[in-house]
């Protein structure tokens, strides 16, 4: 495979540079900033059109909010419950504790059956384990079939968007790595109905020669034992019902009790996710079935520290995510760097919190930063996540986690001058003499020494020479 970058083979939870010195290195990309405003600026619109028709939308928020609560609440009675429903089904359950043991599970399968390839489909939770690099390790090649999965498979790139990964890549560039890395390309166009054509030339191959799948899930039924899969292509349908073999890896925290408890998520993700009023391919199993579909399926349960993210109350909604993207989608932060400076699976506003819970790097911890904390991405999520609040508590944890510094004490000392009227006011008329050498046109540009970072990206007011208060004992006199 030809690359432009290199293919990532370790895990996709594995936050290799700090966000801001990543985030510098994608606002010099002029290209990649257009190519993510114009496709989030147009999903924005059709979103905003798409909920604007439920006049309910707030009260199907609060039922997706309280179905996801109790889930988490009662996790372990719902994953027994799972479990059992799935075996008496006629699948297998397995129980991953992390990734490498997710990896070594699905590997063992497919080595089981001799398989060389294996097709993959709605999988953001193996892309969290890294099973591409795994398998490939066991001489095993995994297939994307997502259409955007497979570009960025062929590009030797990342994902960059939970929903759209190949979102910062536009028609030119597609054209270019498909010519490279599909066969019978030569005339290719830049055609969207060309682009997709010869795709699905390489992808229908596939279908009709492979016999093992690997998917992903969007939920699972406890008391049906169900599993389902929510898309746009029906490439994941294919993959679904196709191969003889079909292995399925899904995080704990995607089981909810009841099939009741699904009409509220069948209205809530499509519109969050694609502003479409459902999803066109709905494909739910239930274990095997004679002459149906695949003959053996595996259900992979993994944890790879989400009983960890359960354990830390003020953190626990980051488990509501079902994985719409809307958050990506209306972030600031996110339309400047694009989804690769996170360094994970899971970028934009949701990765800023349930990354550094699942990866405890010090690099990691530097995405609850990676915000404005301009409360957007609450707005638009349909599961009510407080994502700006639990920033906060991952900032307080990674500051605390970094010990006494010059950062710390300089809070510390903050803290102590708003806590105290009469500081206040001391501190208020010395930084009004004290900043007069730094004001220029009304504005303080540049800051010396450890105040310099307050400028390094924005002009800051100097404080005003009279005060509210002194200005308000003026007029009582």
């Amino acid at each position: 495979m030809s690359t432009d970058t290199p293919v990532h083979e370790g895990p996709g939870i594995l936050v290799e540079r700090p966000f801001p010195a990543a985030a510098r290195d994608a606002l010099k990309d002029a290209q990649l900033r257009r190519n993510i405003g114009k496709a989030t600026t147009t999903i924005r619109a059709k979103r905003r059109n798409a909920v604007a028709e439920m006049p309910d939308w707030e009260a199907l928020r609060d039922a997706g909010y309280a179905i996801k609560r109790d889930a988490l609440r009662r996790l372990d009675e719902n994953l027994l419950k799972l479990d059992a429903s799935v075996t008496a089904a006629g699948g297998t359950v397995h129980w991953a504790r992390d990734g490498a043991e997710a990896n070594r599970i699905v590997g063992d399968i497919l080595a089981g059956h001799g398989a060389e390839e294996v097709l993959k489909i709605k999988s953001l939770t193996t892309d969290e384990t890294g099973l591409n690099g795994a398998l490939e390790a066991r001489g095993i090649d995994a297939i994307e079939t997502d259409l955007a999965e497979v570009i960025v498979q062929k590009g030797g790139d990342r994902s960059s968007h939970i929903l759209v990964p190949a979102i910062h890549r536009n028609r030119a560039e597609i054209r270019a790595i498909f010519k490279r890395e599909l066969p019978d390309t030569d005339d290719l166009t830049d055609d969207p109905k060309a682009l997709t054509a010869a795709a699905r030339r390489y992808l229908r191959e596939k279908f009709m020669t492979v016999p093992c799948a690997v998917s992903g899930a969007n939920f699972a039924v406890a008391e049906t034992g169900s599993v389902a899969i929510f898309e746009s292509e029906g490439n994941g349908r294919m993959c679904l019902t196709l191969p003889r073999v079909l292995i399925t890896v899904m995080g704990i925290e995607k089981v909810v009790p009841r099939w009741d408890d699904m009409a509220a998520f069948l209205q809530l993700l499509p519109r969050s996710s694609t502003a479409e009023r459902m999803n066109p391919y709905n494909s739910v199993w239930s274990g095997t079935r004679a002459g149906e579909g695949p003959e053996e399926f595996h259900l992979v349960l993994l944890d790879n520290g989400r009983t960890a993210v359960l354990a830390d109350e003020a953190a626990r909604d980051t488990l509501n995510c079902i994985r719409c993207s809307a958050c990506l989608n209306i972030c600031p932060v996110y339309e400047r760097t694009g989804g690769r400076a996170y360094g994970s699976t899971y970028p934009g506003p949701i990765g800023a919190i349930l990354t550094p819970q699942l990866d405890p790097s010090a690099e990691a911890a530097t995405l609850p930063f990676a915000s404005s904390l301009c409360g957007a991405c609450y707005e638009v999520c349909p599961v009510k996540i407080d994502i700006p609040r639990i920033l906060v508590h991952l900032r307080s944890k990674a500051n605390a986690a970094k010990g006494t510094t010059g950062e710390a004490l300089a809070m510390a000392a903050m803290a102590r001058v708003f806590g105290s009227e009469r500081l206040y006011a001391l501190a208020q008329r010395a930084v009004a003499v004290g900043q007069r050498p730094f004001v220029r046109d009304g504005q303080i540009r540049a800051l010396p020494g450890p105040l310099a970072g307050w400028t390094a990206m924005r002009d800051l007011a100097p404080v005003p020479k009279q005060s509210f208060r002194g200005w308000w004992a003026e007029r009582k006199r």
